[in-house]
């Protein structure tokens, strides 16, 4: 007996899944420990199977050939790895792991492809799950080239702040480089900006938000829209209340 029912998981894609294609998947259900690292996908390798995280944070990184590299999309408990077989394809050069420590339940490619043959709306949720990466991508590409460093900052703050329970996000240098493409240095000059303005309070490997109104403001306009249409699209709010200002 699966040790997994709808009502109680936490995986906002398997909590809106239709009821047939969950009960399908229910006995290829498997709980697994998310630490710091993990790898969720490797470059260039058959994806055998997908996680729903239900708590923690993973990146999904492109790299070029010489060695750069730029974190290119979040996935928390709105999302899956692997989504890249719901496009038929086996395999992705871009790399996921965890920067968050979390749990997720996975299931296996196989056992998936059978629930989606069999109840066509659940494919057309997850493609439309699909739809809402793309559009992240899109509007970070749209914050690189359009809106200046510490705006591009509160954005991923803001992110990272969806989908990470509480107001205290163990966010290290390393990792917001990366989600950045800057050098270490240039992330701890933003970030005393952005604490200047009280929405944050910022230390070694930790990011408390203080006013996420506040960060609303300074993200401005490359913020919201993927969110927005991620509750239209999948059924539930993404983005999270405002948090109380803090004394």
């Amino acid at each position: 007996m699966s040790q997994f029912d709808q009502e109680t998981v936490r995986n906002f894609l398997l909590k809106v899944l239709p009821a047939e294609a969950f009960q399908l998947l229910q006995p290829h259900m498997k709980l697994m420990d998310l630490p710091v690292k993990r790898r969720m996908a490797e470059p260039g390798v058959v994806t055998s199977q997908v996680c729903f995280v239900e708590i923690g944070l993973a990146s999904i990184v492109a790299t070029t050939s010489d060695g750069e590299a730029i974190e290119c999309g979040h996935i928390g408990p709105e999302g899956m790895t692997g989504a890249h077989v719901l496009l038929r394809a086996d395999r992705t050069p871009n790399e996921t792991f965890m920067q968050v420590a979390g749990e997720g339940i996975t299931v296996p490619v196989s056992a998936l492809n059978v629930a989606l043959a069999k109840v066509p709306s659940a494919e057309d949720l997850l493609l439309r799950y699909i739809q809402t990466t793309e559009l992240q991508v899109a509007h970070s590409v749209l914050a690189n080239g359009r809106y200046n460093m510490h705006e591009r900052l509160a954005r991923w703050i803001l992110m990272c702040h969806d989908r990470i329970g509480g107001d205290d996000l163990p966010l290290t240098h390393e990792f917001l480089s990366l989600m950045l493409g800057v050098r270490r240095a240039g992330v701890t000059d933003e970030l005393h900006k952005i604490e200047g303005t009280l929405a944050i309070k910022a230390t070694r490997g930790n990011i408390h938000v203080r006013d996420r109104e506040r960060l609303e403001d300074i993200a401005g306009g490359c913020y919201g829209i993927p969110e927005a249409e991620y509750e239209r699209l999948i059924g539930i709010a993404l983005r999270r209340l405002p948090t109380q200002r803090s004394q």
